[in-house]
C-alpha cells in the first residue's frame, strides 16, 4: 500500500519517467520516509506506555549497586532512553551527584546513543529482524562491559571537582491515575520524539536514497578493495568527527550495505557517530577531565570495532 502511494506520488502525480534515476530516488525517499515515520511513531507510543509503568523511584536504587548486575540494568536503562550522546550527559551527571559508581554510569552513556526505540525500528525496518535484534544484545553487552572495564580502572580521579554545580536529576516519579493518562504520556512521547528527530529521518533518507541511486557499485567495490580488512577501523575514525542522531545515520548505513560495504563497516560507521561524536567530548569535559575522555572513547572505539568485525565474520549467517 504505502509503495504504491508512492509509486502514485512520484510517476502520476509528478509524471516522472518510471525508467528515470530521479524518479527513483524520489520513490525510494517517499516510500522510506512514511515507512519509518508510521513505524517510529507507533513504536516510540508503545515503548512510552510501557515506560510510564517504570518505577523510576527505584532507578537509583537498582543502579546505586557493585557487581555485573548494575551494568546491565544500567545498560538496559540506557537502551530504554530515548537520547543521542549529548541528550544522555544531563543524566549522566545527574548519576554521578547521586553517588552511582563511575562504571555504572558509563554503562548507561554509552548504550544510551547507540540503542533506543527509534534505532530498532529503523533497524527492523531496513536490516531486518536478525540483524536488530542481534544488534539490540550486541548494544548492551557493549555497554556492560565497557561500563565494567572502566569501572575496574578507579577513574573518579578524574570528575571534575566542581561537579556539584551541575543540577541534572534523574527522572522523577511520575503518577498515572489512570490508563487514559498513560496513552496521553505515550502519545505525547511519540510526538516531542518523531518531532525532534524528523529532519535528521529526512536527511539521513535523502543521502541514502542520493546514493542507493547515484553512486555506481562498483565504484564502493573500487573503494572497499583498497582497504581491505582496515574497512572497520577507518570507518569508526570516519565517524568519530561526525555529528548525528541514528535516525539519520540508518538509512545511510542500510544504502552503504545495500553498495557493497560489509554489513559491521557500515555498523560500525553508524555507532561511532552515534556514541562517539565531537560535541559529546566537548560536553564532558565540563564534567570530566581529559584523560578520562581519551580512556573512555578509546575503550568505546575498541569495542565498537570488535563489533564490526564481529558483524562482518556473521554477515553470511545473518543476510
Amino acid at each position: 500500500m504505502l509503495l504504491k502511494f508512492a509509486d502514485w506520488c512520484v510517476f502520476e502525480l509528478l509524471e516522472f519517467s518510471a525508467d528515470s534515476t530521479i524518479g527513483k530516488t524520489l520513490n525510494f525517499f517517499i516510500y522510506d520516509i512514511i515507512k519509518i515515520l508510521i513505524l517510529l511513531f507507533a513504536l516510540i507510543f508503545i515503548i512510552g506506555i510501557l515506560r510510564s509503568y517504570l518505577p523510576q523511584s527505584k532507578i537509583r536504587i537498582w543502579l546505586n549497586k557493585t557487581g555485573i548486575a548494575a551494568y546491565f540494568f544500567a545498560a538496559l536503562f540506557g537502551a530504554v532512553t530515548p537520547f543521542c550522546s549529548c541528550s544522555s550527559i544531563p543524566i549522566f551527571i545527574g548519576m554521578i551527584e547521586a553517588g552511582i559508581p563511575l562504571g555504572v554510569t558509563f554503562s548507561f552513556l554509552i548504550t544510551s546513543p547507540i540503542l533506543n526505540e527509534y534505532l530498532v525500528v529503523l533497524m527492523m525496518g531496513q536490516f531486518g529482524l536478525k540483524i536488530a535484534v542481534l544488534y539490540i544484545i550486541n548494544g548492551v553487552a557493549i555497554g556492560t562491559i565497557c561500563g565494567i572495564i572502566l569501572g575496574k580502572l578507579k577513574l573518579e580521579k578524574y570528575v571534575n571537582d566542581d561537579l556539584n554545580v551541575y543540577n541534572a536529576n534523574m527522572l522523577n516519579d511520575n503518577e498515572y491515575p489512570n490508563f487514559m493518562c498513560r496513552i496521553k504520556y505515550g502519545c505525547n512521547e511519540a510526538y516531542m520524539i518523531t518531532k525532534k528527530i524528523f529532519l535528521w529521518v529526512i536527511i539521513g533518507v535523502a543521502i541514502g536514497a542520493v546514493i542507493h541511486n547515484y553512486v555506481p557499485q562498483e565504484k564502493i567495490h573500487s573503494i572497499l578493495s583498497k582497504v581491505g580488512i582496515w574497512g572497520v577501523p577507518i570507518a569508526v575514525l570516519l565517524g568519530v568527527p561526525m555529528y548525528g542522531s541514528c535516525a539519520a545515520i540508518v538509512p545511510i548505513a542500510v544504502v552503504l550495505f545495500q553498495k557493497g560495504v560489509p554489513l559491521g563497516t557500515a555498523l560500525s560507521f553508524m555507532m561511532a557517530i552515534a556514541a562517539l561524536s565531537l560535541p559529546e567530548a566537548v560536553m564532558l569535559r565540563r564534567v570530566i577531565k581529559l584523560q578520562m575522555i581519551i580512556i573512555f572513547f578509546s575503550v568505546t572505539t575498541l569495542a565498537i570495532i570488535i563489533t564490526g568485525y564481529i558483524f562482518n565474520i556473521l554477515q553470511k549467517i545473518l543476510i
